[in-house]
């Protein structure tokens, strides 16, 4: 009896320092939104820094209520329905609003959850930033919350078709990251460009973000809370082995994640200051930044089941096809992705996924055949994809259609900060003039080369009234 009673107790202990482990991770989670705060922001001009602030501060305040009362349950129900598992449609909306005494995890687990559906819903305002609607963003975070994200989860981690068909994806590489990148790349195409961001030629103008400094920092915040993804979801702390004892939980796996998220991270940002240089001659500060994320999302897939080599290859990849992708993006298709979603979150993503065969410890232990591994990521990927492209242009097309997906011209000239919320974010160094042209400056430009400032032009290249070049 008192075995019983002691392994009771210490079954208590487990799960109760389990259960903090999580809300920590999940904290760690959240606080990614400061840097997708703070690298948007980065990126988009002084007079729509506001509006971006503003944006991400509503898809967590927005998107997270619609994911309690909709979305976790959708994705319960999908998974079921498509997995061939049991469920009950009023029993995934009852065990989450009022979960029974034996459910001590239930809002917790829940919890957990929706920081990831709020990393996918955030990733869309960097695309459409600087002319999209406050209220068509919103209005698509709202399905995104509630129906579009949850149903790929329900395919893929609440137990439906594709995770019965194989299909692997760790922490999101794809569900989350790759799913927010088609997604937002969706949403830009649909919209259209910003002002002056291509001509009639076909040429592209450069319209630089307004601070490199908070481009940075936001990138930094983001690989910090990266290791709450990635590593803070590899594994619970403790465990009771079958003899009652209180042992370790499995820290191999913990280290290997860890290791394969930092060797990819490095990799990114070295990839994409490699293939930056040999088109450009410069190491673009932007592209570096932008490159340590897309080696983040490439390894997020995979990262506990792959070799520490292809970390570092996949790693390399994502940041090196990052310029690439992000030129064919903005040149050949003539889409303005304005802080770079889909290369950084979509194409790395589906890179990652994909090469999964080819880092596996599974095939290279022989414990499985490349084509097993193989089939189920590349219809998974697809799977996703077109359900994402779909479910974006149906709701951006439907508030196209409406007039209420893009701002007016004299509120885009405007700028969004005034038109939309009435304020001026850097009041002290004036408004803009009439051109849409600020005096504050500008240097980020996402394909390097130089900036050169003219006085009085309404080229989107205008960042200042000095006649100034910058070399980045």
């Amino acid at each position: 009896m008192l075995s019983a009673a002691l392994q009771s107790d210490l079954s208590a202990v487990v799960e109760g320092v389990n259960m903090m482990w999580v809300l920590t991770v999940t904290f760690l989670i959240f606080f990614m939104h400061a840097g997708f705060a703070m690298l948007e922001a980065g990126q988009v001009r002084s007079k729509n820094v506001a509006n971006q602030l503003t944006k991400n501060l509503l898809t967590w305040s927005v998107g997270v209520i619609v994911f309690f009362l909709l979305g976790a349950a959708i994705s319960t129900i999908v998974g079921g329905a498509t997995g061939g598992g049991s469920y009950s449609v009023v029993g995934a909306f009852a065990d989450l609003y009022a979960p029974g005494a034996g459910s001590a995890g239930a809002w917790v687990n829940w919890l957990f959850g929706a920081v990831f559906a709020m990393t996918a819903a955030t990733i869309v305002s960097g695309a459409v930033a600087g002319r999209a609607k406050l209220r068509a963003y919103v209005g698509y975070t709202i399905l995104l919350a509630g129906v579009i994200y949850p149903v790929v989860t329900g395919f893929t981690w609440g137990g439906g078709f594709l995770d019965a068909l194989g299909f692997y994806d760790f922490a999101g590489g794809v569900i989350v990251h790759a799913m927010g990148g088609i997604a937002g790349l969706t949403a830009a195409w649909i919209i259209g460009p910003r002002m002056n961001r291509f001509n009639d030629d076909g040429s592209v103008n450069v319209i630089p973000g307004h601070s490199m400094t908070f481009a940075v920092l936001g990138t930094l915040i983001l690989a910090f809370g990266w290791y709450g993804f990635n590593v803070g979801t590899s594994a619970s702390p403790l465990a009771l082995s079958d003899s009652g004892e209180v042992v370790l939980g499995s820290f191999q796996t913990v280290g290997r994640v860890a290791l394969v998220t930092t060797l990819g991270m490095a990799a990114g940002a070295i990839g994409a200051a490699a293939v930056a240089t040999y088109k450009t001659g410069k190491v673009d500060t932007l592209y570096v930044a932008n490159g340590l994320l897309a080696g983040l999302v490439g390894v997020t897939s995979v990262t506990d089941v792959i070799v520490w080599p292809g970390a570092i290859a996949i790693g390399l990849l994502a940041g090196a096809q990052l310029p690439i992708v992000f030129e064919f993006v903005e040149k050949r298709l003539k889409i303005d992705d304005v802080c770079a979603v889909f290369p950084v979150h979509g194409s790395a993503g589906v890179l990652g996924a994909l090469a999964y065969p080819f880092a596996a410890t599974a095939f290279w232990n022989g414990n499985a055949s490349f084509l097993s591994l193989a089939i189920p990521q590349v219809v998974g990927v697809v799977v996703i994809a077109v359900w994402t492209f779909a479910a974006t242009a149906l709701v951006f097309g439907a508030f196209r259609a409406a007039g209420q997906a893009r701002v007016s011209h004299d509120h885009e000239l405007e700028g969004l900060d005034s038109s939309e919320h009435g304020v001026d974010t850097y009041p002290e160094f004036g408004r803009p003039d009439e051109s849409g042209a600020r005096v504050d400056g500008g240097t980020i430009r996402p394909d390097g080369g130089t900036v050169r400032a003219r006085s009085g032009s309404t080229s989107a290249e205008t960042v200042s009234d000095d006649e100034t070049e910058t070399d980045l």
